[in-house]
């Protein structure tokens, strides 16, 4: 875990924590590491990555483990950048403390690193994310947020139903 950027109510041992219950909670095996950072340096990673010149909340990069790599390469899952920037703008807009939106930003990084991918499942990523939200006691998705802007279907619970902040993710 690394945070270059701090944020309230959450320090490294906090995350670390929640990171290893919510890689259990998903299944996935091997290591994440997760960065919290500014939004200039996730725009910087989204743009040398993905080729998308644009701030983003939270990206995921799964590992590219091969057999010629080292043991401790092997066995990382992949990694995970937070904007810590973001992140505190949609607790604000949420009403929720900015610790919990990273641990939502990181879990969504994290089903990513498990293979689901939002754009393309049919909504499979996001009824695992409302699960497992639930389960690890976090507030609103960060699926059911960007579907309840775009005017679909939610099922966010009655206060949490307003627009919020929450930004495209990888």
């Amino acid at each position: 875990m690394i945070l270059e950027k701090q944020v309230a109510g959450l320090n490294q041992e906090t995350l670390e924590r929640f990171v290893l219950r919510a890689r259990r909670a998903v299944g996935l095996r091997g290591m994440v590491n997760v960065l919290v950072t500014s939004s200039t340096a996730v725009r910087s990673l989204n743009r040398q990555f993905r080729r998308q010149n644009a701030e983003t909340d939270v990206l995921s990069f799964p590992s590219m483990a091969s057999p010629s790599k080292s043991r401790k390469q092997a066995n990382l899952a992949g990694e995970v950048a937070i904007s810590a920037d973001i992140a505190r703008q949609n607790s604000d807009q949420l009403g929720h403390a900015a610790g919990e939106e990273i641990k939502i930003l990181a879990l969504h990084g994290i089903l990513h690193l498990a293979g689901f991918d939002h754009e393309r499942d049919n909504g499979e990523m996001a009824r695992k994310e409302l699960k497992l939200r639930r389960a690890l006691g976090l507030p609103a998705a960060l699926i059911e947020r960007a579907q309840f802007q775009r005017g679909q279907r939610s099922t966010l619970p009655r206060r949490t139903t307003r627009t919020t902040g929450a930004r495209r993710t990888a």
